[in-house]
């Protein structure tokens, strides 16, 4: 009897520590749940905080773009030189195009404090008919207003539509190693005809008008329509030629090479013509125009946009980040 009695007495001793063991380990339990819960708040009120703050940021950056104008109107108060910038590739997708360069350029000569109008131009070409259109409304607002002129310095690059450019300014101005020149078009393609055949790939290629598949880089080329695009080149370069000769006239120490698609050094393209004087923005403003202080008429997108466009990206490429750990 005395050993049944404290078997079930151990036995109850187990049973009660198996009972605190399960209140303790449900207990630490509810504890782990209860502080990822609040940690988890935590994580959420920080994140509202975060946008909360930036929101505030953005908006006071917003204040500080809208009110830019002002101080720059009042920074240029009084008669200037007026700047006008053209970087890059002439294109109608780039920010060198007709539009915002032509934009600039009549903001500049409308403007009454505008003594003279510099085009900077570092580019090394682009399309044939953007150049085209900046270049025709330099020569027309050239004579709409003959008291005030329009000279054009080269940068690092003038060269093919960037020329196109300068010529239609009164006077050239480039630095001694400026790349200047390449009065040439071109066309580029290739083709894939004996990769195709070692491939073993056949091309199936339907088309309504003969010539539809010109320049077709799967098929064989062929000379006709070869020299259909050597004429639409000529005539091109020849219109590019006629530009630059009506306005540089006889400064033009003409060459053979002059119309090749050569190009020259600043320094050098001086003695061929194609440049007037060696000289930088500065210079022009100071010692031809003779108005040192410059005013940029450059064209640029709406502040608004601008805005926008920054606001989304930035806001896009936040969020994406601080949201990333969770989807892992």
């Amino acid at each position: 009897m005395q050993g049944d009695h404290q078997e079930q007495s151990n036995t109850n001793g187990h049973s009660g520590n198996g009972a605190q063991e399960q209140q303790v380990w449900e207990r630490e339990l509810l504890t782990r749940l209860a502080m990822s819960s609040l940690n988890e708040q935590r994580r959420a009120r920080r994140w509202r905080i975060f946008f909360t703050c930036l929101g505030f940021i953005y908006f006071a950056f917003l204040l500080v773009l809208l009110a830019q104008p002002r101080w720059e109107e009042s920074a240029t108060k009084g008669s200037h030189s007026a700047v006008i910038n053209v970087n890059g590739i002439i294109t109608s997708e780039a920010d060198a195009n007709a539009e915002r360069v032509i934009a600039g350029l009549k903001a500049a000569f409308k403007n009454e404090n505008t003594v003279g109008v510099i085009l900077r131009i570092n580019s090394p070409g682009g399309s044939p008919v953007q150049a085209g259109y900046i270049y025709n409304e330099m020569v027309r607002l050239r004579n709409e207003n003959p008291n005030i002129p329009l000279y054009s310095v080269i940068e690092d690059v003038g060269a093919s539509g960037g020329y196109y450019l300068a010529a239609g300014a009164e006077k050239i101005y480039a630095d001694k190693a400026s790349i200047v020149g390449s009065i040439g078009v071109r066309m580029d393609s290739f083709g894939f005809v004996e990769a195709m055949e070692k491939l073993g790939v056949e091309r199936r290629l339907l088309t309504a008008g003969s010539n539809k598949a010109l320049l077709d880089p799967f098929l064989p080329e062929d000379e006709e329509s070869k020299k259909h695009l050597q004429s639409l080149l000529d005539d091109v370069h020849g219109q590019f030629i006629e530009a630059v000769k009506s306005q540089r006239g006889d400064r033009l120490v003409e060459s053979d090479d002059m119309f090749s698609g050569l190009i020259w050094t600043g320094e050098k393209s001086v003695a061929l013509g194609l440049v007037d004087e060696l000289g930088d923005v500065n210079y022009v403003a100071r010692e031809v125009i003779g108005e040192e202080n410059l005013r940029d008429f450059t064209h640029r997108e709406d502040i608004i946009s601008r805005f926008a466009k920054g606001l989304g990206t930035t806001f896009f490429k936040l969020f994406s980040e601080s949201i990333r750990p969770a989807l892992h």
